[in-house]
């Protein structure tokens, strides 16, 4: 592939993202809206929906995705490892900066870019990489916020029932009905987009505030998810067909949920809104830049 073949398709996998997220922005900025009832149809239907099509799909194995499971553990777990020692140099707790430096944006973000990037079949492996991070966020994440969080709840949240449920299907090669299939896979189709709409949204509410801590965290969020990925493949090794998906995985900026848990918690929300809002910014850039190397 030549050079402009290769910026065309990183234009061409980046801009559509872009476009919905700021269709989003400017929308909400003429009209300010409020997302809360779409989030948590997302996070309750939509994307439970997607999970589970992904996974009852005759070609879904989650055998095969193994290594891949453990490559995002480790990239997640391993980027707090390496921030982890920075808390004292920057002052600034370890609840606050760690936790949006492990859990990236591979839902609203990285969903949609793996597709875009590498093709449908992606799909599977980007939802694999999503469900990793995110029942670590639920309960590594849950857990080093509060250690008294309640692992029941979590257990009963539709995300994490739809991933057992799903995960029994594909062991068990059961089909899904036309009938029952086709409904679930249009309610999780939904689930893209809006994750999208919902942070072009998002970033209307951008705290400037904190721009150093949210420029820093920015540049720290896929620096040390790259070194942990490439100590890893170094140490371990990743399959060659999967280093790309793991690599984009790693650069993704911090996850929009961070702020939502910080503010559960009431740990500095409005520095991690900073980091979370400016890092997803600053990843117009940092992506690009990943990708050309990856493709």
């Amino acid at each position: 592939m030549n050079t402009s073949s290769l910026f065309l398709q990183i234009f061409n996998t980046v801009f559509p993202l872009v476009c919905i997220v700021l269709v989003a922005f400017f929308y909400a900025r003429v009209r300010p809206t409020d997302m809360s009832v779409a989030n948590r149809l997302n996070v309750s239907v939509f994307v439970p929906a997607l999970i589970f099509s992904v996974m009852s799909s005759k070609s879904f194995q989650i055998s095969e995705y193994v290594d891949l499971i453990v490559a995002a553990a480790v990239v997640v777990i391993g980027s707090g490892l390496l921030v982890w020692p920075l808390c004292r140099y920057l002052k600034v707790p370890v609840k606050t900066l760690v936790p949006p430096m492990m859990f990236n944006n591979s839902g609203n973000l990285g969903i949609p870019l793996m597709v875009l990037a590498f093709g449908e079949a992606a799909l599977p492996i980007a939802v694999v990489l999503f469900l990793t991070e995110n029942i670590l966020h639920f309960t590594l994440g849950m857990y080093m916020l509060n250690p008294r969080s309640n692992f029941l709840n979590i257990m009963k949240m539709p995300m994490v029932v739809a991933t057992f449920v799903g995960l029994v299907w594909s062991l068990q090669g059961w089909s899904v009905v036309p009938a029952v299939k086709v409904p679930i896979d249009m309610l999780g189709q939904i689930a893209i987009p809006l994750m999208l709409f919902a942070l072009g949204v998002r970033m209307t509410s951008v705290d400037f505030s904190h721009w150093k801590l949210g420029v820093v965290s920015g540049f720290l969020s896929p620096i040390s998810g790259l070194l942990a990925a490439l100590i890893w493949h170094w140490i371990v090794g990743i399959p060659e067909d999967s280093l790309g998906y793991v690599l984009v995985f790693a650069c993704l900026p911090p996850a929009v949920l961070n702020y939502i848990v910080a503010e559960m918690h009431q740990q500095e929300p409005h520095k991690v809104a900073s980091m979370v809002l400016i890092g997803n910014l600053m990843s117009i850039v940092i992506v690009p830049c990943v990708l050309f190397y990856v493709l």
